[in-house]
């Protein structure tokens, strides 16, 4: 007997299908070693475990958010073999900030369908909105975010009739959503270790622009490391190069951007991502970044910013490819 391993398929889908079945990822220190090697990052509090045990009041040293990203999205990949195109992440909260050593697991619901208008010459598609929920190994709330792929019908001629309006889908989260998560840390134990600009320094308008470009590597890597099996991620692409993992583009504009704000203590969670343009193998990505909007809290403060990434291509004008708005914890 035969069996091919394959799908979903965009009308394999169903309103309320689940996938959980996945295997649960451990966070170790080798596992943020690789992944730092291969998107950057440059987080105090992640690089330090001694100042991560004096802020956060734990022993165990805090994974980066965006190895933990990285991770959800991967293990939700289960719904998504066959995806073409991730066209956002939408409401992403950190509700936990996991620790090297802790175990992510992560279910995967269809929330919206629609069937995209056919083309002449294009294979047929639709649009899948999921929602994601990722837990830790005592069940403990970790991630909440939704995501919007792409998927090609294996039947090009069928209807499936699915019609949802996507444009609803996530809701935006509130700054005290945000704010809970490093509600128990120690900012006046991060600000005597780490100078950088204080909050009220920075204004609404801020724009940062950061000299040089990172040069997009080992693409499938990340994909297998983050347990990522998007077909489009593994085998190469055509002539127009391997397609990268959503998630290695914005871990290399968090790395940018922790170099231009060098005082941000962690990302506690996104307002949107758009992902504007491909992004292949050997694209060199660069990035602005803007302030939209600071809120002082009782211990330190939240500031959200926005992203914008380009990569520059050989042969070819630079492209813009990464529209994320995300928030930061400043310790002062």
């Amino acid at each position: 007997m035969q069996t091919l391993i394959d799908g979903p398929y965009f009308e394999d889908l169903r309103h309320g299908q689940r996938f959980g079945d996945g295997p649960g990822l451990t966070l170790t220190e080798g596992l943020a070693a690789a992944h730092q090697a291969i998107v950057g990052g440059r987080l105090p509090l992640v690089l330090d475990h001694e100042l991560s045990r004096r802020v956060t009041g734990e022993d165990a040293a805090l994974a980066g958010p965006n190895l933990v990203w990285d991770i959800a999205i991967g293990q939700s990949t289960v719904a998504t073999h066959t995806v073409t195109a991730n066209l956002f992440y939408r409401g992403v909260v950190f509700r936990r900030a996991p620790r090297i050593g802790d175990t992510l697991r992560t279910v995967t619901e269809v929330v919206g369908l629609r069937q995209n208008s056919r083309r002449a010459g294009r294979r047929a598609t639709g649009l899948a909105a999921l929602r994601i929920s990722t837990r830790d190994q005592h069940d403990r709330p970790v991630l909440d975010f939704w995501r919007c792929a792409m998927l090609p019908l294996r039947e090009e001629e069928r209807e499936t009739g699915h019609a949802d309006d996507l444009s609803a889908i996530g809701a935006a989260p509130a700054f005290g959503e945000l704010a809970r998560v490093t509600a128990d840390w120690d900012l006046d134990a991060y600000r005597a270790r780490v100078r950088g600009r204080p909050l009220a320094d920075l204004t609404p308008g801020d724009v940062f622009h950061v000299a040089g470009g990172d040069v997009v590597t080992s693409a499938p890597e990340l994909a297998r490391l983050t347990l990522n099996v998007a077909k489009v991620h593994h085998d190469a692409s055509g002539g127009a190069g391997r397609l990268v993992y959503g998630g290695h583009t914005i871990g290399i504009a968090l790395h940018q951007a922790v170099r231009a704000l060098p005082e941000i203590v962690t990302v506690v969670g996104w307002h949107g991502c758009d992902h504007v343009d491909p992004v292949r193998e050997g694209d060199t990505l660069t990035s602005t970044i803007e302030v939209e909007q600071t809120e002082r809290l009782a211990r330190g403060g939240l500031a959200r910013l926005r992203s914008r990434v380009r990569a520059r291509r050989d042969g070819l004008p630079p492209a813009d490819v990464l529209d994320w708005r995300f928030v930061v914890m400043l310790a002062g």
